[in-house]
């Protein structure tokens, strides 16, 4: 009953963070996300403002759409790390702190990078850098935190594979007990 009782826990946070997506994800990483970028491009650049959803060199401006906040990314995370069958709570806080970190890393390099191509060398650039990104580098980007993930904290479970092979047994187990 105790393996029930907590895959039925991990199922109401997984739907618990599908609600509040917004607040969650977006919202807690748009800030760091935003102000993460404006102090690294600072290094760089001089003369820059930062705005709620903005960071303005010059005369151009970038703003922060909900997708440059990468909040799919940290969402993916947490339903991976919440569906793995037998990561204990701190062990689960643990991957996810890890795992954000280097999310967010990696997008603040990415949005740096392409507010520095655009500033130097134009939109044209801008366009190029942010295609290759978003098709290509995120979602290898983010298969490889998870993979990096599950070698550091020694996961040996399969993502609700797992919880799968073990509520069958657990019918199996059912079904005999029944028949006797």
């Amino acid at each position: 009953m105790e393996y029930e009782r907590k895959l039925v826990f991990r199922l109401v946070l997984a739907i618990f963070a599908m609600i509040f997506y917004n607040v969650i994800f977006y919202e807690s990483f748009r800030p760091l996300t935003i102000w993460g970028s404006y102090f690294s491009l600072s290094l760089f650049e001089s003369g820059l403002n930062v705005g709620a959803n903005t960071i303005s060199a010059g005369m151009q401006s970038f703003e922060f759409v909900h997708a440059c906040i990468a909040s799919s990314a940290y969402f993916l995370l947490f339903i991976l790390i919440i569906s793995t069958k037998d990561i204990r709570f701190i062990k689960g806080m643990n991957m996810m702190l890890l795992g954000s970190l280097l999310i967010l890393l990696m997008n603040i390099f990415r949005i740096d990078l392409l507010i520095l191509a655009s500033l130097k060398f134009g939109k044209i650039w801008f366009d190029a850098i942010h295609m290759i990104f978003w098709r290509f580098i995120s979602t290898i980007y983010v298969a490889l935190v998870w993979i990096f993930l599950v070698w550091k904290f020694k996961i040996r479970n399969i993502p609700g594979y797992s919880d799968i092979k073990e509520l069958k047994k657990h019918i199996n187990l059912d079904k005999r007990k029944s028949r006797r």
